[in-house]
């Protein structure tokens, strides 16, 4: 399993495990303390403590090799001093019965990692199944992305990305099932499921938003017939497109969204905001939300991230200003606008804000056209870096801005 191959590099030095090390150091510094504090200062008992050492760290044959080890080392030992000053058989026994008790407690231990790495190898799996991996160039994108579970045992939540590359251009999505656990996992894959084919065959994209819009009631439908409590289960998302032919624009529909932002040379700048509803709830607004064509300059980056980052709170309670702190690293740094710079960046500073302690799952998803395929890239201030496109209701760009 992978998890056991990770647990099996630590204590290493050199692929080398010294994991056996400590407790061996532990009993020969009792050993010479005991001889060297004379007799009316005896440290032999404190022997107790190596395979309690071992336990901790080896496997369950080496701490019975410990745990028998230091009672003889103690016979031996204590033998060594006047029957006067000898520690006697309680002590033996007490470093008996801890050599024992360590020994079960190995048992315990090795037990429980095995069961918490066989659920983190099968979370794992679900999680690689359903965020498939995704080659860094593909489909006219280089792309970046980091997924962190808030529970780190669990490793698998609903949040979800994928790359579609079709006959009518690239579609990217983006987006978070609202919960926790194996039903928003199931929501997620069928959301993916949804779209791969959806953004395969379909020419516009308010289609392929509909079809996700009815994916994810039939999924609710789906799970309150079964009575479940989760029958209720929306997803934000952001859908886009990066239509062929059209180097310098992409389009945007948004479910509830966390809104992308447009990294460049020039800062950043949101692109339209969630306006419509998440999906599942599309039937109270009378349909998905509009499509929007947006001016996208050759040398942006498009930064999508769910609420695990904008949500992520300091010791103060303070949010983490996403743009503000792109903003300022784009400013020290032009090359971090590189999806995986970028991507690094950002899961770097989320961290830093919060501790460590994240609250909700989180992804951090970067992409943007590569050179040989976005043309020119537009200057600071000009159209490139310009605001949204007329688009008419089946999704096809106007021709005003």
């Amino acid at each position: 399993m992978e998890y056991e191959r990770r647990r099996r590099r630590l204590l290493r030095i050199r692929g080398v495990s010294v994991a056996w090390l400590p407790p061996l150091l532990l009993l020969a510094g009792v050993v010479l303390l005991d001889f060297n504090t004379g007799e009316r200062f005896r440290i032999v008992t404190w022997i107790v403590l190596v395979p309690g050492i071992a336990a901790a760290i080896c496997g369950v044959w080496t701490t019975a090799a410990y745990s028998l080890l230091s009672v003889v080392t103690y016979v031996l030992v204590d033998n060594a001093w006047p029957d006067q000053y000898q520690a006697g058989l309680a002590d033996f026994l007490l470093v008996a019965l801890g050599g024992a008790l360590a020994a079960l407690a190995a048992v315990v231990r090795v037990r429980h990692e095995r069961h918490v790495g066989h659920m983190r190898d099968i979370a794992e799996t679900t999680r690689r199944t359903v965020l498939r991996p995704l080659p860094p160039h593909w489909a006219g994108l280089e792309h970046a992305g980091v997924y962190l579970a808030a529970d780190v045992d669990a490793r698998v939540g609903g949040d979800f990305y994928d790359i579609q590359p079709g006959p009518h251009g690239t579609r990217v999505l983006v987006g978070d099932v609202q919960g926790k656990g194996l039903g928003a996992v199931e929501a997620a894959a069928a959301l993916l499921g949804t779209f791969r084919e959806a953004g395969y065959h379909e020419k516009d994209l308010r289609t392929v938003a509909e079809r996700l819009e009815t994916r994810m009631r039939r999924q609710r439908a789906h799970t309150a017939a079964l009575g479940r409590d989760d029958g209720d289960r929306f997803a934000t998302a952001v859908l886009i497109s990066f239509p062929g032919g059209t180097p310098d624009a992409i389009d945007v529909t948004n479910f509830g969204h966390e809104p992308p932002l447009a990294v460049g040379p020039c800062g950043v700048r949101e692109l339209p905001s969630g306006d419509g509803l998440p999906l599942g709830l599309g039937d109270l607004a009378g349909g998905p939300p509009p499509v929007h064509r947006v001016r996208l300059a050759a040398d942006e980056t498009l930064l999508l991230v769910t609420d695990g980052v904008t949500e992520a709170r300091d010791k103060s309670g303070e949010f983490y200003p996403l743009a503000r702190e792109v903003s300022r690293a784009v400013r020290a740094d032009p090359r971090r606008t590189e999806p995986r710079r970028l991507v690094r960046r950002v899961r770097d500073g989320v961290l830093r804000h919060s501790a460590g302690c994240l609250e909700d799952d989180t992804t951090i998803f970067a992409v943007r056209r590569l050179s040989g395929d976005a043309g020119a890239g537009g200057a600071c201030g000009a159209g490139g870096v310009g605001g949204v496109v007329g688009v008419d209701a089946s999704g096809r760009g106007g021709g005003g801005e």
